[in-house]
């Protein structure tokens, strides 16, 4: 059975700074970000990461000619045959790109290469045209197991560029609960015991209540060891959505092995997950201010937050006044005990 997916790229100034993304219908889609690149390198990418990150047969859609017909015309072989030079005897732009990909692509022997017209109304065209826009404006992967049309419509409400998100508001139309807490030894330590599980059955409870309130809604967390990991798993248990916003890449790795299997387990159940960061933080400071970073991008799309928090630790005080100054009254203590 042959996948078909949908790539594109974006770049704002070309150069500038750009963005890729590649959709499959139900199925995984991701997108990235540079912060200095050009259109035609961001629309390579795409396609790359998608031969990359996919198996089996492949059909490629994209609206870029200079991918396809490198492949559909065979340009690559006019490239090879000249040393890397293109028919004006020109060295070829992009080979650290092209060489790369035209060796994976030739390896495979199962990848097929399709144009579509950009802007056209495709609906799958369209929607990795939104993602790879919103990366390049917004400068932050994000990735899925099964894409869906809710993603587009929110990321229509997000997209900077947009004037029906500039003047309805970033969380129009989905109503998002953001949920913060301590981490594991506050819980009474790192594997399942009665705080764990008590924590979490409440916060299912909390979940399903809201539901019928907001049939819309979504929760976001950082995904982080503690309560965030089991606000990922009552999210799950109550059927509800949630957005998984990753301080940095890398994060668990120095976790045990069996809390990173559970890790990765969540970020693939996610509805869609933002990395913050893309390279591991070398300072404490550096650390601190990375996971500030993730704290307000979880909140630029809050409507309301849950802290789980014991009243008489002083570890999150600071973030409840942050919540309750941001929330005001639509923030909600929860005690793990």
């Amino acid at each position: 059975m042959v996948t078909d997916v949908f790539t594109d790229g974006a770049c704002l100034g070309n150069p500038g700074p750009g963005g890729w993304a590649f959709v499959v219908d139900q199925g995984p889609w991701s997108s990235g970000f540079e912060s200095h690149t050009t259109n035609q390198r961001m629309e390579l990418t795409a396609a790359s990461a998608a031969v990359q990150a996919l198996e089996g047969p492949l059909r490629v859609h994209s609206d870029s000619t200079y991918v396809v017909n490198c492949f559909v015309q065979e340009w690559w072989k006019g490239w090879l045959q000249r040393g890397w030079k293109n028919s004006k005897k020109e060295p070829v732009k992009n080979r650290d790109l092209w060489e790369p990909f035209i060796e994976l692509v030739n390896a495979r022997g199962d990848i097929e290469f399709v144009w579509v017209k950009g802007h056209s109304g495709h609906r799958l065209n369209d929607a990795a045209d939104q993602l790879a826009t919103t990366a390049a404006a917004h400068q932050e992967h994000q990735s899925g197991g099964i894409f869906t049309d809710a993603i587009v419509r929110g990321l229509e409400r997000d997209d900077p560029l947009s004037t029906s998100a500039n003047e309805n508001g970033p969380n129009d139309g989905v109503h998002t609960v953001a949920i913060f807490g301590h981490r594991p030894p506050e819980l009474g330590g790192y594997g399942e015991n009665s705080t764990t599980m008590s924590v979490r059955r409440r916060l299912i409870d909390l979940l399903r209540a809201k539901l019928e309130m907001h049939p819309d809604l979504q929760v976001m967390t950082g995904l982080g060891l503690g309560v965030e990991m089991l606000a990922a798993e009552a999210a799950a248990a109550a059927a509800v959505p949630y957005v998984a916003v990753i301080a940095f890449e890398g994060m668990d790795r120095r976790w045990p092995d069996a809390t990173q299997k559970r890790h990765s387990e969540l970020l693939a159940g996610a509805r869609s997950v933002i990395t913050v960061n893309s390279s591991e933080p070398r300072t404490t400071a550096e650390f601190a201010k990375t996971m500030g970073r993730r704290d307000d991008k979880i909140l630029t799309h809050a409507d309301e937050a849950v802290l789980v928090r014991n009243g008489d630790d002083r570890t999150l005080g600071d973030l409840q006044r942050k919540l309750e100054k941001l929330l005001e009254e639509d923030v909600w203590i929860m005690d793990p005990q």
